[in-house]
This record gives C-alpha cells, sequence and structure tokens, in this order.
C-alpha cells in the first residue's frame, strides 16, 4: 500500500519506518527542512535502538523516502497517518491540538480518491470528529474516512513494540476504512496480533486510559515505598508479592522518583482536562498527577539527608538524566526536577548520561557533565543515580571511593543494595527499603 506519514518525530518516523518494513511504500513528511535534510543524509534525529539501521535499510530498498512537499505526498495516497505532536497547551493544560487540525486542512486539499485518513496522534476523545469537520469543510468534495489508530510505543523499545504489539487499536465506522486498515496491518497476522476495532471515540479513549492507569500503578507503587521506609517493608519484596498476581502483574511496579516523558505527564493531565470538561472528573489521575509532579523534587530531601541534612556548597554528581533508559528524550524528567531542587539548595551539580547531555543542556542552567560516571564523581560528596542505563549496573565503587570527597551513594532506581556497596565503605541511601539487608 502507499502510506504517507505527516510528522517525522518519535512517532511518525518509527511508525513510517516499520510499515516500510513491512514491505509498505512509505512517504514521511515534515515541514522542518533541516530535520528531512538530515534524515535524507541517514542522520536519525532521536535515538532509538535499531531505528537508524532499519531507516537506512529502506530507504535503500525504495520504500522510504522524506520530504517536505506535503500535497503530493497525500494525493497518491491510500493511507494518510497523522503523527504530530500534541503537547500540553500552555496555560491549562489540555492537548494542544493546533498540530493536528491544520495537518488536517493541508490533507483536505490534496485528497484524489478514496483515502483514510488516520489520527495516530495522542488526541482527546472527540478529535476524529473534529478532523473529519475541518475536511469535509475545506474538501466537501472528498472521499475519505477518518480512523483512530493510537500507538503504544515504549521509548527504547519502539521498533519491538511496533513489530510484535500486545493489540492494535483500530477506531471506525466504514467498512471501506476497516478493509484498508487490516490490509495495513496484514504483515502482522503470522504474529497473531490482535487487532480490536471499535468505534473511534472509545479508541482514542483507549489510548488515555491505558497511559493513565499505567502512571497511576507507577504512582500507587511509589507511595507504597514511602510506607516501606516509615514501617520497616522492602518496597520490592512488596512488589514481587502483589505483581505475582496475574490480576495485577509486574510490570510498573518498580519504586522510584516518578515518572516522566512524552506521554504519562501530558496524556494524564489531558485526560483530567477532557474529564472535567464532561463534568466527570478523573479524581485518581488527578490525584496522580498531583503526587507525581511533588514526588520528582521531593527526591532531593533524599539526598541532602544523606549527606548530613545540607548540600550547599557540595558537589553532587547525577548519574541518568533522561527520564529512562535508551532515550535521548528529556521531557518532564525527574531529573530536572531534582536537580533544579538541588540547585536550589546551593548544590554544584556535575552530571553524566549516555544520550541525554545535549538535550538537558538546553534544559539545565550551571550544571557541569562529563564523559562518564568517574569524571563527574571526583571531589563528589555524593553519587546519585536517577536513570537506570546498563552503563551505571556494574560501577567500580572501590575506584569511586578513592576519587570521591564523600563515599555516598543515592540510589534512586534501586539498582544495587547495600552490602554490594558497604563493603567499600559507602553509605547508601534507596527508595522504599529497609536500612539493612536481609
Amino acid at each position: 500500500m502507499l502510506i504517507t506519514v505527516i510528522g517525522s518525530g518519535y512517532v511518525g518516523l518509527v511508525s513510517g519506518t516499520c510499515f516500510a518494513d513491512f514491505g509498505h511504500d512509505v512517504i514521511c513528511v515534515d515541514k522542518a527542512e533541516d530535520k528531512i535534510e538530515k534524515l535524507k543524509g541517514g542522520q536519525i534525529p532521536i535515538y532509538e535502538p535499531g531505528l537508524e539501521e532499519l531507516v537506512a535499510s529502506n530507504v535503500k530498498a525504495g520504500r522510504l523516502s522524506f520530504t517536505t512537499e506535503l500535497s503530493d505526498a497525500v494525493r497518491t495516497a491510500d493511507v494518510v497517518f497523522i503523527a504530530v505532536g500534541t503537547p500540553s497547551r500552555r496555560g491549562d493544560g489540555h492537548a494542544d491540538l493546533s498540530y493536528v487540525y491544520a495537518a488536517a486542512k493541508e490533507i483536505a486539499a490534496s485528497l484524489d480518491g478514496f483515502t483514510v485518513v488516520v489520527t495516530k496522534s495522542t488526541v482527546p476523545v472527540g478529535t476524529g470528529d473534529e478532523v473529519e469537520r475541518i475536511i469535509r469543510e475545506t474538501n466537501p468534495d472528498a472521499d475519505f474516512e477518518v480512523v483512530s489508530n493510537p500507538e503504544f510505543l515504549r521509548e527504547g523499545a519502539a521498533i519491538n513494540d511496533f513489530k510484535r504489539p500486545d493489540r492494535i487499536v483500530v477506531g471506525l465506522t466504514d467498512e471501506r476504512a476497516k478493509s484498508v486498515m487490516t490490509e495495513v496491518y496484514r504483515p502482522l497476522y503470522l504474529n497473531r496480533a490482535p487487532l480490536v476495532f471499535t468505534s473511534r471515540r472509545t479508541s482514542e479513549l483507549i489510548k488515555y486510559a491505558g497511559n493513565a492507569f499505567l502512571a497511576m500503578k507507577i504512582t500507587f507503587i511509589n507511595e507504597l515505598a514511602d510506607l516501606s521506609e516509615a514501617v520497616g517493608a522492602d518496597v520490592q519484596d512488596v512488589a514481587r508479592g502483589i505483581g505475582l498476581d496475574n490480576r495485577i502483574g509486574a510490570k510498573f511496579l518498580n519504586a522510584g522518583p516518578g515518572y516522566g516523558g512524552s506521554c504519562f505527564p501530558k496524556d494524564t493531565l489531558a485526560l483530567v482536562k477532557t474529564a472535567q470538561d464532561h463534568s466527570s472528573p478523573v479524581r485518581l489521575i488527578e490525584t496522580t498527577c498531583s503526587i507525581n509532579d511533588q514526588r520528582k523534587r521531593s527526591m532531593s530531601k533524599k539526598v541532602a539527608e544523606a549527606v548530613g541534612g545540607d548540600v550547599r556548597g557540595k558537589k553532587i554528581a547525577v548519574l541518568g538524566l533522561t527520564f529512562k533508559p535508551n532515550t535521548d528524550d528529556m521531557r518532564d524528567s525527574p531529573a530536572l526536577s531534582i536537580i533544579q531542587a538541588l540547585q536550589d539548595k546551593g548544590a554544584e551539580i556535575h552530571a553524566y548520561d549516555p544520550e541525554g547531555m545535549d538535550s538537558a543542556a538546553q534544559l539545565t542552567e550551571h550544571v557541569t557533565f562529563g564523559s562518564d560516571a568517574y569524571e563527574i564523581a571526583k571531589d563528589a560528596h555524593a553519587l546519585v543515580i536517577i536513570t537506570e542505563w546498563n552503563a551505571f549496573r556494574a560501577l567500580d565503587f572501590g575506584r569511586l571511593k578513592k576519587d570521591m570527597a564523600a563515599p555516598v551513594l543515592v540510589d534512586l532506581r534501586n539498582i544495587y543494595g547495600k552490602d554490594e556497596v558497604a563493603k567499600y565503605g559507602f553509605s547508601y541511601t534507596c527508595v522504599g527499603r529497609p536500612d539493612q539487608e536481609i
């Protein structure tokens, strides 16, 4: 099939590349000329394991191309995916749909023959109705159907998620559109990927409901981590004990400094705003948002307590800046809040991340970046692990102790155990576990 993807950001680029790898002919469109020129030259604007190689192989095969010219790409397409950004709108927290609606208007002017227009962007309930209205108003003679097909990609594992999905949700009402979308995903049939057909509005809500539930699950275990500390329990054992229940499951039960990233913060907030607009508040999600915002900044207190209660004038070495490993995404990363809070307390911050330092440099001030964990740890009063990159899982604590001003480890991801680091003379602070290992 001929597929056009509007928007070459994270979702658009991964989706378009994977569709091409299925054997479809794909054109990725973006208004940013510098981005398109880089993509044409084989430069990938985001870090996602395996994506650079997959883009290169499909470009070489002639199935994947990039352009800034939307009209021709839409005119020849059987399916047009809208995969533009929907950030939180400044001022009120609603999803900013201006890019989606602008894309819809441009698409409408170029439609030729029956075309399925798919919202791949994360959008509130009712957005598909508005996209349809805009297209019909702009081009009354157009023959098209608007479909909702939300993405469920995890940064750092997006290619595998796309090719081996838990489910593919498709919201539509038209049989012609159903036939087209079935053909789009037909290459996945050998993997028995479940296609879930629903109404358009139901599909839109599924995406928000899924992200909100996972955000709530993370927040739940984080609150239990605080309780575990208070009563002397081990939150990791609590998580395992409840996670073995198939009704609950073990995923997203890792206590830490709070969730961040491109999805959970903005999508939970957008769901709250949608619910308020419809006089049907989602109070659990409202509370989840509030708890998570407070938690990220409060992690600085653990660092301060670990160095004696006061970080003023002390060098704090931060390992991990991105919101999760295997990405360069800094959006709403807990590290941003923690670093700012420590700086507000007078700390001097040195930091290292395998992929996120360029982005972090644009979002922070007065942070010194280093080339590895050992460089930033030199003369530091504490080493703080915020993101659980694999590179941080086997640190040389003997070497670190020789170079640090004080042997203090604050492990906000519970990578290590106290006994592992205590034998090197380190004091150890973690999340939701007792002072002594059992």
